[in-house]
């Protein structure tokens, strides 16, 4: 296979695991609204933070000790889609009466088995790539800027596609979507080159055989401060997923602010912020090579500053819809520059044999335990702010997440050492 045809092969591959994502992330917080499950939000969102403390880990090791990675991928996607499509048969057979417990439990099973593969589908495409004789920190990023127009792509859909007279991004038909997208995948992964799996000498100790020597990174000083702070980084990764679109679906309360753009195609609006990420994505390489790590996450950190505070300024209407725009469009910063960078630092710094362990425990401090507390304090200063009955209030929620990214960011420019400057010292 020569490096166009391996290149097509992990773009459709990319393509397909964020369109899974895209078909109901920013809209599901909207359909929970619509379903009186508006204060259950944060749970759904708090979810995919939980699974991700110990599935991506679970999995990791799965693939690095057991089961070649692409199987993996394949196994965790069939059954993400199974339950994902049972969430949204039973909120069509539901009708208005759907209940909180059993769309929860069909949702967190699907959410269980895909929050792994995101992590996995990037081993996959290093292995790949490293098969090839090709560099993953030149090749991969333009190659995983399919998956943001895959985001992109399910989003759009969702937000314009109307279903008996109802946009996805309003209906339970948005999960459908999802499972769909994800039975394509299951696939589609069986076709990509084969990893190999590190079953090691009989001798291991319990740790090894288990894919748990990624933990022993922590033992690295500066490699703990990386993934502390990935964890509160992560918790603001989720907050505008879970109530961005909800925000914006408040104005609709407002007659003179009903019928705008922003309010009624606000999944299309929040899209800019994916086509954002698609440019950031190709600065990586050059922002890696002349920056260093510190730096790059240092940018994403304060990106998340003006991400909060655009959308406490903005309004729908114009001139103050341009705030909401400024917000998209610096969520290509503060997400690509921490998310991507931070994978390609644990690939760069980790060895073969626990390398997709590594990646896991990445998924885990970021989507796991950053997450989930900030989904859940997120939660907490929303329903303090009482926006679902003053949504005047929302203005407030912002202002607090902007504050809280920008306290991170100024302690990681303390904290955190530059590996660079660190090993030109050496």
């Amino acid at each position: 296979m020569n490096k166009k045809q391996l290149s097509l092969k992990l773009i459709l591959m990319n393509f397909l695991e964020f369109a899974v994502w895209g078909a109901y992330l920013t809209s599901l917080g909207r359909y929970l609204g619509n379903i009186g499950l508006g204060s259950q939000i944060k749970w759904f969102f708090a979810m995919q933070g939980i699974v991700s403390i110990f599935m991506p880990t679970l999995m990791g090791i799965v693939a690095d000790r057991h089961i070649q990675a692409q199987k993996v991928l394949s196994l965790c996607h069939g059954l993400a889609g199974l339950f994902m499509i049972g969430a949204g048969v039973y909120c069509m057979q539901a009708g208005d009466a759907v209940q909180f417990a059993p769309l929860f439990i069909l949702y967190s099973f699907s959410v269980a088995f895909f929050m792994p593969t995101i992590a996995i589908s990037n081993s996959v495409a290093y292995n790949a790539l490293g098969k090839a004789g090709l560099d993953p920190v030149k090749e991969f990023p333009p190659i995983r800027v399919f998956g943001t127009v895959g985001f992109i792509c399910s989003m759009l859909l969702t937000n314009f596609l109307h279903i008996k007279g109802v946009a996805m991004q309003d209906s339970y038909t948005q999960l459908i979507s999802s499972g769909i997208l994800s039975f394509v995948l299951c696939a589609y992964a069986l076709s990509m080159p084969a990893c190999e799996t590190n079953k090691g000498a009989d001798d291991q100790t319990l740790a090894e055989k288990f894919g748990l020597k990624a933990f022993t990174l922590f033992k690295d000083g500066q490699f703990a401060i990386f993934f502390i702070f990935s964890m509160l980084l992560g918790a603001s990764l989720q907050i505008t997923n879970g109530y961005a679109n909800t925000f914006l679906g408040s104005f609709a309360e407002d007659p003179n602010l009903a019928n705008t753009f922003a309010v009624k195609n606000s999944n299309a609006l929040i899209s800019i912020s994916q086509i954002s990420e698609t440019l950031c994505i190709l600065l990586i390489p050059f922002f890696m090579k002349k920056f260093g790590i510190k730096k790059v996450m240092l940018i994403a950190m304060f990106a998340w500053v003006f991400r909060f505070a655009f959308f406490g300024l903005g309004q729908p209407d114009f001139p103050g819809v341009i705030l909401f725009i400024l917000s998209c469009i610096v969520y290509g910063v503060a997400f690509d520059f921490f998310n991507i960078s931070g994978s390609l630092y644990v690939e760069q710094n980790t060895t073969t044999e626990i390398r997709s362990s590594a990646q896991g425990l990445f998924m885990l401090m970021t989507n796991g335990l950053g997450a989930t507390i900030g989904t859940l304090a997120a939660g907490a200063v929303v329903d303090a702010c009482d926006v679902f009955n003053t949504p005047a209030n929302w203005a407030t929620a912002w202002y607090i997440f902007a504050a809280y990214a920008l306290v991170v960011g100024i302690l990681f420019m303390i904290l955190f050492k530059d590996p660079q400057k660190k090993a030109a010292k050496a």
